[in-house]
């Protein structure tokens, strides 16, 4: 039973208890996702087409893209969590990629970009998504999609770049307070498994991650009128933490809630059958949310 329960902890954990993977909890290998072919086109002027390197801010910054650009339409970016990389978005990429021009990348400490020279910010894994974004999309608009902290970091970007992103999806994003959530749910005083994973926890928010990002909370900021869905997860796996799991839980659904306010246009759903990966769990539901939130920006940015 211990060892059972331990497992179940650490599953939770791994699957971002506070939507911030823990170093070593691993993503799916890479099989012949048409996302992740080798590029077949290097000059610069060219669509990125498949994987490859570009350089941002002098960074080796590991870059996918598919789909068929197309005037008028917002080019899609996926986030990854934490712990993962773009290996992880593959299906997700070549699902979206059948109707649009998807691309995703690997911040730096993940998948096969550089390491950080040192801690980073949201800013600067910010000025390394402009850079990103301004090779891949140019003057398009974008819709940025991300889950768990790249939902976070999505959500800190967007209000910053109205010029340029022109609608959000949040998968099961971090919330805007979860250091503070995490630190008064769980106590100092807690005992077992749940002070492992306060500990862990408060560890990984100081910058103790594959991107020695250092996350702070921060009041969510108004991204205007556009497009932005939230969907939140439906199975309780924070319930598994001893004692503190269904308050955990119930921070983390107002962390969702606190997202609407990124724009007078927001909606919140739950993806009834999925665990943190909505993505992975129920993978309509994710595509069907950003194909909605790029259908909308596209009318919007044209002027429909």
């Amino acid at each position: 039973m211990l060892r059972t329960f331990k497992s179940a902890v650490a599953a939770a954990l791994c699957s971002a208890v506070v939507g911030a993977g823990v170093a070593g909890c691993g993503s799916d290998s890479l099989e012949d996702w048409d996302p992740l072919a080798p590029s077949t086109q290097k000059a610069e002027a060219d669509p990125i087409s498949g994987t490859t390197k570009i350089t941002v801010a002098g960074r080796s910054v590991n870059v996918s893209c598919s789909g068929e650009p197309a005037k008028g339409k917002p080019v899609i970016m996926l986030m990854h969590g934490a712990g993962d990389g773009l290996d992880k978005l593959a299906p997700l990429q070549k699902t979206l990629s059948e109707k649009n021009r998807v691309c995703s990348y690997d911040r730096l400490g993940a998948g096969a970009s550089d390491q950080p020279d040192g801690p980073q910010s949201f800013t600067s894994t910010g000025k390394i998504l402009t850079g990103v974004l301004d090779r891949v999309a140019g003057d398009n608009a974008v819709v940025l999609a991300g889950h768990s902290l790249g939902g976070l970091i999505a959500a800190r970007y967007a209000p910053e770049h109205p010029d340029r992103v022109k609608g959000l999806v949040l998968m099961d994003a971090t919330p805007s307070t979860m250091v503070a959530d995490i630190s008064t749910t769980i106590p100092a005083s807690a005992k077992g498994p749940a002070a492992e994973v306060r500990a862990q926890n408060l560890a990984i928010f100081k910058g103790q991650n594959p991107e020695k990002l250092v996350i702070t909370d921060g009041k969510v900021q108004s991204a205007g009128n556009i497009p932005v869905e939230v969907i939140q997860h439906g199975k309780q796996y924070l319930a598994a933490i001893p004692t503190y799991g269904p308050r955990l839980e119930q921070a983390w659904t107002a962390g969702q809630r606190k997202w609407l306010a990124l724009s007078d246009d927001s909606k919140l759903s739950t993806a009834t059958g999925s665990g943190h990966y909505i993505y992975v769990d129920q993978p309509e539901v994710a595509v069907q949310a950003i194909q909605r939130v790029t259908s909308q920006a596209a009318r919007q940015t044209n002027g429909e």
